[in-house]
């Protein structure tokens, strides 16, 4: 344990891990808010203490009811109140997966420069924002986080991704930006219905903040490729690897987004061709 002008030292790795492993949103938001202050005061230490664990169970299965993704409710009449909450819920949850994505990047990858923890805490923080923001609406159609079932597949490619490059590229690179993809059809099919602008609203702050979240996977992953003397960083080929025919034909493609996210004009291409 480390000691500063007299302070001990709370170890970073810890407190992220105490952070990521906490069970319910208020307890996980404080113990963040902690964290998040003491890092920005430079009032921790980042000796690693453990090796990271591989999880058996995401944070969330206390107060949300897990299924298969396949048994998830499609989201597509946005007309009725239903179909609004299915597709609420369903963001909410992935911005709380989100959250714990971002720590777990800053848990598990010890060793790195400080900026890496430093973009992840961020990330983390923009994205309590979006679940709060989400929420909200959620409450007004009477509905709270966890009412409805949920599926564990972003903490399933997170567990499934181990190092560095391997993390970066599925995550951010992949599973995000098909978000940004995503993102804007649903925005699009929203704005032909009555009624959906604070939804719209919302949903523009999360895709116009998202790109930036790619925008530092798409670093890190390149720093991390950088590291790695005579080897081959395909994006394609480590997504593959991960999730076989991951690439598959994409309705809408974000290129604006994802040019400003860091994907090369060829990548892109070769998107459009699946």
């Amino acid at each position: 344990m480390a000691i500063k002008f007299g302070v001990i030292l709370e170890n970073f790795f810890y407190l992220t891990k105490k952070t990521l492993t906490a069970q319910n949103p208020e307890l996980k938001f404080q113990l963040f808010s902690k964290l998040y202050d003491l890092f920005l005061t430079d009032s921790l230490e980042f000796k690693e203490f453990e090796t990271p664990e591989i999880f058996k169970e995401p944070s969330f299965y206390k107060i949300c009811v897990i299924i298969n993704p396949h048994e998830v409710k499609q989201r597509k009449n946005f007309h009725e109140d239903s179909g609004k909450i299915a597709l609420l819920h369903a963001v909410a949850h992935i911005e709380y997966s989100a959250i714990d994505l971002a720590l777990d990047a800053c848990y598990r990858f010890p060793n790195l420069p400080k900026e890496f923890y430093s973009d992840w805490l961020e990330v983390a923080k923009d994205e309590i924002r979006h679940f709060e923001m989400i929420c909200k609406i959620l409450v007004k159609y009477g509905v709270n986080y966890g009412d409805l079932p949920v599926h564990q597949g972003l903490f399933d490619a997170s567990m499934r991704s181990l190092t560095l490059i391997e993390r970066m590229a599925l995550i951010p690179r992949y599973m995000e930006a098909n978000g940004l993809d995503s993102n804007l059809a649903i925005i699009k099919k929203l704005q032909t219905i009555p009624n959906t602008k604070e939804i719209v609203d919302a949903f523009l702050i999360i895709l116009n903040e998202e790109i930036d979240h790619v925008k530092k996977g798409d670093f890190w992953y390149k720093y991390g490729c950088s590291l790695i003397t005579n080897f081959s960083c395909n994006y394609f080929d480590i997504v593959n690897k991960l999730y076989p025919n991951s690439f598959k034909t994409n309705k809408i493609i974000n290129v604006e987004a994802r040019k400003q996210a860091g994907f090369s004009d060829e990548e892109i291409e070769t998107l459009k061709q699946f």
